[in-house]
């Protein structure tokens, strides 16, 4: 019997997959569980329009990324930090700073897990910060640190 997986399967399959299964496994197992439904003609054309709207939503996501890197590109920030003497940097500048600040400086929402620093800020100067928006979208964001007055 043919088979519409619901639910990712171990050994079987994932979401969204067809398989063939013997008779009293698909019913005993994967019908009574709701794990999948029965690969018929109608099944088969929900399954289609789901993955075509999936597609669709998965497009505007990625143009809407770009969209957002082509405006965060465009702008940079400016962060101040406190510094000693001989330029020594107290504290540094994090992604959630970095997040924070564009939001207010720039009006864009922008989560700080998606900020991609190796490592907090330490210095004075111009920094180019890739900001990942999208699995095939990374942007660059111009952070000038200076020195707090």
């Amino acid at each position: 019997m043919k088979v519409i997986l619901n639910e990712d399967v171990k050994s079987l399959g994932k979401k969204g997959d067809i398989v063939e299964v013997s008779d009293g496994y698909a019913r005993n197992f994967i019908l009574k569980n709701k794990k999948g439904v029965e690969a018929n003609s109608k099944n088969l054309n929900d399954l289609k329009l789901k993955k075509a709207n999936a597609d669709k939503v998965a497009q505007e996501q990625y143009e809407a990324a770009k969209e957002l890197g082509a405006r965060i590109e465009e702008g940079s920030i400016k962060v101040s930090i406190k510094v000693g003497e001989g330029g020594k940097a107290f504290g540094a500048v994090s992604s959630k700073e970095i997040s924070a600040e564009v939001k207010a400086q720039m009006g864009l929402e922008i989560d700080k897990k998606k900020v991609q620093l190796k490592e907090t800020i330490k210095t004075l100067g111009t920094h180019n910060v890739p900001i990942k928006l999208h699995p095939k979208v990374t942007a660059e964001l111009k952070v000038v640190v200076t020195e707090e007055v």
